[in-house]
């Protein structure tokens, strides 16, 4: 390589790793184990979400209702990580990303019936694609971790460290709350813990 081209070539190696860095985001805890200060719960009398031993759990009420718990802050870039344990009953739960528009599936779907986990569903459209490699990675009986990374209106999902998911949602808002579901006219239960976030 003549000399004239490699500087040019060295500046943009150094910026592609500098971006790089630049979008690790630097994880921070958004759940305090002790109660769900900074978390809002719709409908606003919660008798679902109780908190133990530095978990959340949830848990359909006798009526079957529904309910979502959402972050007091909104978020535009991030990167969204937690520990679930599926619990008793056909688990239907899922993630939140910025509103209820698009949500990444937990369990089974209650319109196909079967575990959709790490898929994305938008009303209206359903499951627009299905995450890859899920039923290797995924552990029924015991805690799995996923991540989501919400870029744009481009989200990837990972599940005990497998990528399973991207999908490019269209009119996405470009901030909101994250939230966590208990899906309605369902009797079941999950838990979670080690709830974090990191905005890029």
């Amino acid at each position: 390589m003549k000399s004239k081209h490699i500087v040019p070539a060295l500046l943009s190696i150094f910026l592609l790793v500098n971006h790089s860095f630049a979008q690790e985001a630097k994880m921070k805890s958004i759940f305090n184990g002790k109660n769900l200060k900074g978390w809002t719960v719709h409908p606003e009398d919660n008798i679902w979400w109780t908190v133990e031993d530095g978990k959340i759990a949830v848990e359909n009420d006798p009526t079957k209702t529904g309910s979502i718990l959402w972050t007091k802050k909104e978020y535009a870039d991030f990167v969204f990580q937690m520990d679930f344990l599926m619990g008793t009953g056909t688990v239907d739960s899922g993630i939140f990303l910025r509103s209820e528009k698009d949500q990444i599936q937990i369990g089974i779907s209650g319109s196909l019936q079967r575990d959709m986990t790490g898929s994305p569903y938008i009303p209206g459209k359903s499951y627009p694609v299905e995450a890859e490699g899920v039923a290797d990675v995924l552990q029924l009986d015991d805690w799995n971790t996923m991540k989501v990374r919400l870029v744009d209106q481009t989200y990837t999902v990972w599940i005990n460290g497998e990528e399973v998911m991207t999908y490019t949602s269209e009119n996405m808002p470009e901030k909101g709350p994250i939230g966590l579901q208990l899906h309605p006219n369902n009797e079941m239960s999950i838990t979670f813990k080690n709830i974090m976030v990191g905005k890029l």
